[in-house]
């Protein structure tokens, strides 16, 4: 390793400076858990309220009053969905002067015991998009594991690649500068089809991807908020989109350019 890659390499390592981002919708049950979890890797958390009802709005104040050391509440007063719950998350965690931003589902199906690799990476890797991918106990439903699979395919189809080894884990390290600029810049899904577009368009970007094995485990009292037909609707349109945007991007690569 030459010193001017040293050198980098201790500069990155000095400037990481990451926090949590938890969206929230209606976790009342679940979400001090989860907090708790995650309070002895000494790390900032943004919570996000998206649009909560009146019992997880006030779980959420009393933990942000009670742990505002490390807990910043961020409120979005209609539902948008998880997606846009994120990308507010993202942006409040920019604006706050953090450089990474750990996505992590508010039910509690992961396992902090994953995070450790997720911080490393962010040091080493500080410009990369550091993404979960599931490892599964015998609680994760079946009809999960079918739709997740059809989703790689397009996935798979609308990258023309097999980078992507799962585009739906909620665990998730954005480097910050460049996730923010993508949500901007690009239209993003706001439900349950933010993860994986987010992730297809970071790969028409040419930008960085490191992929972790995480462990997932499906609550039995768990809380999901995927809406059936409404999600599945969504989730094609976004498949369809992207594979249009895939072909428009193809067409232009083949174009001959002007003679000049």
């Amino acid at each position: 390793m030459t010193s001017a890659n040293s050198a980098a390499d201790n500069c990155a390592l000095t400037m990481a400076n990451p926090c949590f981002v938890i969206p929230v919708y209606n976790h009342e049950g679940a979400i001090a858990g989860t907090v708790a979890s995650l309070r002895d890797f000494n790390l900032p958390c943004v919570l996000v309220d998206d649009g909560c009802n009146t019992r997880c709005r006030n779980e959420l104040e009393r933990l942000a009053s009670e742990q505002s050391d490390w807990l910043h509440l961020v409120v979005r007063e209609q539902n948008g969905g998880k997606g846009a719950a994120v990308k507010t998350g993202l942006r409040a965690a920019r604006e706050l002067g953090f450089s990474h931003g750990i996505q992590v589902d508010a039910d509690g199906q992961h396992n902090p015991a994953d995070i450790p690799q997720f911080l490393q990476h962010c040091k080493t890797n500080p410009t990369a998009l550091i993404c979960g991918y599931p490892v599964y106990d015998e609680s994760v439903p079946t009809v999960r594991l079918l739709g997740r699979y059809l989703t790689h395919v397009w996935v798979w189809i609308n990258t023309l690649s097999l980078e992507i080894r799962d585009s739906m884990c909620g665990l998730r390290c954005y480097p910050l500068g460049s996730a923010v600029a993508l949500i901007d810049e690009e239209f993003t899904g706001d439900r349950m089809d933010f993860d994986p577009e987010v992730l297809v368009r970071w790969h028409w970007r040419g930008e960085p991807l490191v992929q972790v094995p995480v462990q997932v485990c499906y609550p039995a009292d768990g809380v999901s908020h995927f809406r059936g037909l409404q999600d599945n609707l969504l989730i094609s349109a976004m498949h369809t989109r992207l594979f249009f945007g895939m072909l428009s991007r193809q067409l232009r690569r083949l174009k001959p350019e002007a003679a000049l």
